[in-house]
Order: C-alpha cells, then sequence, then structure tokens
C-alpha cells in the first residue's frame, strides 16, 4: 500500500469514528517532508491521487491545496523526530472540552496513554496560522497528544494506525470526563500514582 493510500484509509476510518465533513486533517513523515491530506474534501469523496506532499518548508511538491493546518503538521515534524505521523480531528466530545478551555486531568489513568499526567488544552488562535501551530506544538511539549482550544484535537504517533488509535482513545477519555463533570467532579489520581503508571507504559503492550 502507498502512503498516500495509508493516509486514504485513515482518514476514512477518522470519518466513520464521528469526524464530520471535511473537518480536520492527517499526515505522514516523509524523508524530506510530509504527506497531508488536501484541504475541504469530504473524505467520502477523498482519493489518494489528493493527498498533497510538502517539502520540510512547507513548500508544496505536488499538485492540489494542503490542509489549511498543515503548519502544525509541519512543526511537529521539525520539533519531534520520533513522530511518523498526525492525526487532527474534530470529535464531539473532546471538542466540546477544548470549547471550554479544558484540559483532561488524570482522573483515569489511561490519560498516561497520551505521554503524561493530563492531556493539555491549547491556548486559541485562529485555524491555519502560524500562532495556533505555536499553541499547538507548546501544548504537546512531553506529550502525544493534546486538546486545542475552541477547535479539536491532535494526535501523534510512529505511524498512522498509532496515531489514529490514540485520537481515538483521547476522544474516549474525553466522553468519560464529560460524564463525569455531569454529575460532579471526578476524584483524580495522585502525582505519585501516575509517575508509577507512566513507567509501567513505557513499555506497555507487545514486544
Amino acid at each position: 500500500m502507498s502512503q498516500a493510500q495509508e493516509l486514504l484509509v485513515a482518514a476514512r476510518a477518522l470519518a466513520r469514528s464521528g469526524n464530520v465533513g471535511t473537518a480536520g486533517n492527517l499526515s505522514l513523515r516523509l524523508p524530506d517532508g510530509l504527506l497531508i491530506t488536501p484541504s475541504g474534501v469530504p473524505y467520502e469523496q477523498l482519493q489518494a491521487e489528493q493527498m498533497v506532499q510538502l517539502d520540510q518548508h512547507g513548500r508544496p511538491m505536488s499538485p492540489g491545496r494542503p490542509s489549511s493546518e498543515w503548519r502544525i503538521h509541519q512543526a511537529i515534524y521539525g520539533q519531534r523526530p520520533e513522530v511518523g505521523a498526525i492525526v487532527h480531528a474534530h470529535p464531539p466530545n473532546a471538542t466540546a472540552l477544548a470549547c471550554l478551555g479544558l484540559a483532561i486531568p488524570a482522573f483515569h489513568y489511561e490519560v498516561a496513554f497520551a505521554g503524561g499526567v493530563d492531556i493539555r488544552c491549547a491556548d486559541y488562535a485562529t485555524f491555519g496560522t502560524e500562532q495556533l501551530s505555536a499553541h499547538v506544538c507548546a501544548a504537546l511539549d512531553q506529550r502525544k497528544a493534546c486538546l486545542m482550544g475552541n477547535h479539536g484535537l491532535v494526535a501523534l504517533g510512529a505511524d498512522l494506525p498509532a496515531a489514529l488509535a490514540l485520537a481515538e482513545r483521547v476522544e474516549q477519555l474525553a466522553l468519560i470526563y464529560r460524564l463525569c463533570l455531569s454529575v460532579g467532579e471526578p476524584k483524580q489520581l495522585s502525582a505519585e500514582e501516575m509517575a508509577r503508571v507512566l513507567d509501567k507504559f513505557s513499555d506497555y503492550g507487545q514486544p
């Protein structure tokens, strides 16, 4: 499967998970840049040949108009050599928390899947701007995912399946946290317990 086809499969999986219309974008790292979904194309109409290649400076290397959030992807790849794929999405629960400016605290140990003791919410800035890219990169410091104020979420992975799985996990955590808030303030795990969880997650899963 080509990298463009990988992006297409992941984009359609994202749409099936609740991302609506043209919201969000996905990308893959290339040796000399990145491959990203195009701007304004509904995922159900998207074709592999419409993916847009950019060099490491964000300059187009193929026809088409890249997603308006290409700056976020370019900046993350420039700062995070371990990241091979990025998913940006607008699922309802994570987006609802983001619109309230709420981070997801250590109310559940699986918050650690995002790399730390919480899932931060980046400050708001107009979509497609360098300021938004800077806010997102700051919220992702020592993290693999964050919410984006009044916007959505970003999840990082070594590959597309990992980034997509993390985005779906963040949305599930956002749903559970929102349900907790509808009843009261959930109990939070201690810093000591989250340190233990993060240590256990360092080699979690299959070898």
